[in-house]
């Protein structure tokens, strides 16, 4: 295990960390860079006609696969950048692609790099508000990243987060050896599929939230939902940022000709683009909905607002009645009429009550009250 306390802090420079290979096929068998594997090493293996073979060790493996002896597939989570360097000498791969997978990527993108290609695809998971330690926390769609180095014997496939794991993936593979046998192209589009098939599953959650919202939105009472289709709101526009770049990637897998995927293969990303494609729509039309269903919120909670003002409108002018009245009577002039009248309070109060009750019958006519 490679000591990793006095690595030297800073920005990784793959540049420095890899060197082009000049050494023979036996002379890198003697000059291994490690002996156990690394912790960022989340699997891998070895496979020749579909099938694995057992071997312990990495480099043998790459190097009999480079012979043309089958694949390897390295599966690494959340490496180092002493790690990547590594992989990358291992792998003679580019040094920008290397900066990306260290640095990450903000958006899906395809490069072809000489004989290797670098497919940088943006991950997302959806999590309940239930789930997040803020207990005021809406629906989040968590995002993450897999990028995937491919070339004639070998797909390096590098996670960064916690979305979409491939274990389940790569057992599901070793079950079908015919599957595996199609090579490391093959791998690439089992992935792509994965993750797609990942953000379907996001668009159905979606699709309840929206209905969830849409219906407490227009209920009778519903003019306190607007905060939480603005939450949905936000998070389809991030879960739109993750989604949409993918894109163009898979319409270039699908359509163009690359060393690296055989014409037979490019036929299954067609149908991962057909499928994206369905998932794009989807949330564009969600994108619609809600800013449909936050306009009509807003209209609702105006009208609601216009409602209690006319109430109160109402409440203050049947009010005014006695209100004029006391105050009149209250100036307290010695020559006012009626003032010294036997019956003239009960007089004045019948007045305030009549008054009071023929505002109260007007505004209800009227619908205010």
């Amino acid at each position: 295990m490679p000591d990793r306390s006095h690595r030297a802090p800073g920005r990784f420079i793959p540049g420095a960390l890899v060197p082009a290979r000049t050494a023979s096929s036996v002379q890198r068998r003697g000059q291994r860079q490690w002996h156990t594997t690394p912790d960022s090493v989340a699997a891998w293996a070895w496979y020749v006609d579909g099938r694995r073979v057992d071997c312990e060790d990495m480099e043998l493996a790459s190097e009999r696969a480079k012979d043309g002896e089958g694949f390897v597939w390295l599966g690494l989570k959340d490496p180092t950048d002493e790690d990547m360097s590594r992989f990358a000498r291992q792998f003679d791969l580019h040094p920008l692609a290397i900066e990306d997978a260290v640095e990450g990527h903000t958006r899906s993108k395809l490069e072809q790099f000489d004989d290797t290609l670098f497919a940088v695809i943006s991950t997302v998971a959806y999590v309940d508000h239930d789930k997040l330690p803020d207990a005021d926390a809406s629906e989040i769609v968590s995002t993450g990243q897999i990028m995937v180095f491919l070339g004639e014997n070998f797909v390096m496939t590098v996670r960064r987060g916690e979305n979409t794991p491939l274990r389940t993936l790569r057992k599901s593979l070793e079950a079908s050896p015919t599957e595996l046998a199609m090579g490391p192209a093959y791998v690439l589009y089992k992935v792509l599929d994965r993750i797609v098939d990942d953000y379907l599953q996001v668009v159905a959650e979606f699709d309840a939230d929206i209905d969830e919202v849409e219906e407490d939105i227009f209920s009778a009472h519903g003019t306190t939902g607007i905060d939480r289709v603005y939450n949905v709101k936000r998070e389809l526009i991030e879960f739109k940022r993750a989604v949409v770049p993918l894109g163009a990637p898979l319409q270039a897998l699908a359509t163009r000709s690359y060393p690296v995927v055989d014409e037979e293969v490019r036929a299954y990303f067609r149908e991962v683009a057909d499928h994206h494609t369905d998932a794009r729509e989807s949330i564009l039309s969600f994108d619609e909905v809600l800013s449909t269903i936050l306009q009509a919120g807003l209209a609702r909670v105006s009208v609601a607002d216009n409602q209690d003002m006319r109430r109160l409108s109402a409440v203050v002018a049947v009010l005014a009645v006695p209100t004029t009245l006391g105050a009149v009577y209250g100036m307290n002039f010695d020559n006012m009429p009626e003032l010294h009248t036997q019956h003239g309070y009960f007089v004045v109060l019948a007045i305030m009550v009549l008054g009071m009750l023929g505002c109260v019958i007007f505004f209800r006519r009227k619908k205010w009250l």
